[in-house]
């Protein structure tokens, strides 16, 4: 078998699996959504490493010895159809690199990363990866089950919340932040982040 070290080696129009996935040895960090490998945005901005510090430096406080877990990119997130929950490596088809996603059954945590949906995600977006989160990502979120999803614009200093509507299984749109305002995520009610403080360079 030959060994996978350049994305010139891959077949754009192949449909490849977890397993596959686990073989390669690429020097560009990769997603596979669908079975396509989608490229990941070079490496992040000085405001976007800044965000992901500040947002995750709050909410490692607020999780520590606590069940639920925080984790960042890169940490592979395997996302299947929740209606199918097919889990074998060769049957997954997507694994994505969330900015930060918290766990709290302690179940989907294997030595690889997570398998199956997060609690929360939250994805800080940039003008190479916008319409992958807005779009592709959303979707596949939704699909998953990830209960909570946050959007965070950095230029804008917005975030954008979704919740999962359990009867519809569909993403409603809950509340629009500004810089000056504190959010709460639904799913940690108690917590309470100043989103003035996350978007200070």
């Amino acid at each position: 078998m030959m060994k996978i070290t350049q994305l010139s080696q891959l077949d754009s129009e192949a449909t490849y699996s977890y397993a596959d996935y686990l073989t390669w040895q690429l020097d560009k960090a990769v997603e596979l959504i669908r079975g396509k490998v989608m490229l990941m945005s070079p490496a992040p901005n000085v405001k976007h490493q800044s965000i992901v510090t500040n947002l995750g430096g709050v909410l490692y406080q607020f999780f520590y010895k606590k069940p639920c877990k925080l984790f960042y990119a890169p940490f592979d997130v395997r996302l299947y159809d929740q209606h199918k929950s097919i889990k074998a490596d060769q049957d997954i088809y997507t694994v994505v690199q969330p900015d930060l996603s918290v766990i709290c059954d302690p179940e989907k945590l294997t030595e690889q990363g997570c398998l199956g949906a997060p609690d929360w995600i939250i994805e800080i977006l940039s003008p190479g990866n916008s319409k992958k989160e807005m779009q592709i990502k959303y979707a596949l979120y939704q699909e998953s089950g990830v209960k909570e999803y946050w959007m965070v614009y950095p230029y804008e200093k917005a975030v954008h919340q979704f919740m999962l509507d359990v009867e519809t299984e569909k993403y409603q749109l809950i509340a629009m932040f500004a810089e000056e305002d504190y959010a709460s995520p639904q799913v940690f009610s108690d917590l309470k982040i100043d989103l003035q403080e996350v978007f200070s360079e």
